[in-house]
């Protein structure tokens, strides 16, 4: 799918952000409906470690706003959602440059609100692979995303704020 005028603005503006800038990657693709993204990280003198190898840290904090802007796109309004934790496993040295796709699809997203139909929140998890040209892994990165129902009531169908109640 192409990108919307919309999403190639959000490209640009992760792009010269400078949190993100300050990884070394750079956004190459973000769907017209947000359902999916590309990134790039360059082995380059900004992303280079003392070995020689692309830094950890650029890995990580290359996909680690992903997920959590996608799922707050995707599900709209009346949700929040957060990063909980995440944790990386570096398989192999980064020599060269990585890319990660990131897709949400139908399934889970509504799977996430099938659960939030019956609970207030939810923890996620999604793995995400960070690899070379030829699609061999150099690194994973376990990212688990807590999502909540802001519109969600206990069985009397009346939230608890509402009563007057507190927690």
């Amino acid at each position: 799918m192409p990108e919307s005028f919309r999403t190639r603005l959000l490209r640009w503006r992760f792009n010269v952000f400078p949190a993100y800038r300050g990884t070394g990657a750079r956004v190459r693709y973000i769907a017209h409906d947000l359902r999916e993204i590309v990134i790039e990280l360059p082995l380059s003198w900004r992303t280079r470690n003392y070995v020689g190898t692309i830094f950890g840290g650029s890995m990580y904090g290359a996909v680690d706003p992903m997920l959590m802007i996608m799922l707050i796109h995707c599900l709209g309004p009346g949700y929040t959602v957060w990063d909980k934790a995440a944790t990386i496993r570096f398989l192999r040295p980064g020599k060269s440059t990585l890319r990660a796709t990131f897709r949400l699809d139908d399934a889970e997203l509504d799977a996430i609100r099938a659960e939030l139909a019956t609970k207030r929140s939810t923890d996620r998890v999604y793995l995400i692979d960070l690899v070379s040209e030829d699609g061999t892994p150099h690194a994973t990165v376990e990212k688990t995303i807590y999502v909540r129902n802001d519109d969600w009531s206990p069985k009397d169908g009346e939230r608890r704020e509402a009563k007057g109640e507190r927690r």
